[in-house]
């Protein structure tokens, strides 16, 4: 056997983070100054408030820590994370995944938050990516009006149903119930008209090429109830739609400087501008962080697992960089 001059690699100054709703525990490792090859730890239970993660951050920069890693814990993380990261520390986010799978985890906080300054500091695992404020932002407004838009969805499939229900066939017939001839009749129906022959007049456009079919649709049993739930749910829906207009006017106003990639999205073909908008939230438009096309794609959650048949061993392939949980 031939001796060798390798050492093992350490992040000489490093903190782990376990994070809960209410409060977190600090694993701090450094040097142990008195004697070479030694650690020192110090490992402090914090609030999640705003003044204790200050009192935190004064005493990583008082210990010199260069590295702050935390699990991506539901989305307790992200003040965390953020506060830190504005007070000039370099803040590592671990998908929980992946960490977990390391073998030798302990159960309790506190040494679940040692354990993790350990891997940290001996370089086995890797961060996640995360992207950087303006794109943060803008990724808050993608996500709320993709949950808008669900949103109306589902009120609108409710109210389908509710149509169905009073055997109103209006959305066999019109292909957009809720255009305009489609919101005439139900304005109509709410407002108390029974009459299928009166009902179908107010058909538009060409809608009005299908009268004989609509009479037959909108013969039905719509009752006073059914009027008020319909009143609700169509109350519910305009009111989605003026949020959701409102969101995307904030949306244009903060991927204004990006909008040359925008414009480059938009000329892919089946990619539009809303398309784009999301991209560029969800990716950033640095592509440098990731190290290739296929760990974008992983990341972005296209890459497909493989899985092999019932008896046998069942591998799958986790990437570098992979997405926040709970982001």
């Amino acid at each position: 056997m031939e001796a060798t001059d390798e050492t093992i690699q350490l992040v000489e100054r490093v903190a782990a983070l376990d994070i809960g709703k209410a409060s977190l525990m600090a694993c701090i490792r450094v040097p142990n100054e008195r004697t070479v090859g030694r650690r020192r730890q110090e490992v402090t239970e914090y609030a999640t408030t705003t003044g204790a993660l200050l009192r935190l951050a004064d005493r990583l920069r008082e210990l010199g820590v260069t590295r702050v890693a935390m699990e991506a814990t539901s989305d307790y993380w992200k003040p965390v994370f953020y506060l830190l990261e504005a007070e000039g520390l370099q803040c590592w986010l671990l998908n929980a995944t992946h960490v977990k799978n390391v073998p030798g985890r302990p159960k309790t906080d506190k040494l679940d938050a040692v354990w993790l300054a350990k891997v940290v500091e001996r370089g086995m695992c890797a961060p996640s990516f995360v992207p950087p404020k303006p794109i943060r932002r803008l990724r808050d407004l993608t996500r709320y009006r993709r949950s808008l838009i669900r949103d109306r969805t589902r009120e609108k499939q409710r109210l389908e149903k509710l149509l169905e229900d009073a055997q109103i066939k209006l959305s066999v017939v019109a292909s957009d119930m809720f255009g305009v001839s489609g919101r005439a009749i139900l304005a109509a129906l709410i407002a108390g008209h029974r009459d299928p022959v009166v009902l179908a007049e107010l058909a538009r456009g060409r809608l009005r090429s299908k009268i004989s079919q609509l009479r037959e649709a909108l013969t039905g049993h719509f009752q006073d109830h059914h009027a008020l739930l319909c009143a609700k749910m169509l109350d519910r829906v305009d009111a989605m739609t003026a949020d959701i207009a409102e969101v995307s006017t904030a949306i244009e106003a903060a991927i204004r400087p990006y909008e040359a990639q925008v414009n480059q999205l938009d000329e892919v073909t089946g990619i539009g501008v809303t398309c784009a908008q999301e991209l560029i939230a969800e990716l950033g438009v640095d592509m440098t962080v990731f190290p290739t096309a296929a760990h974008l794609a992983s990341w972005a959650r296209f890459a497909p697992r493989h899985r092999l048949p019932l008896g046998h061993v069942t591998m799958t392939v986790y990437p570098i960089m992979s997405p926040e949980v709970g982001a």
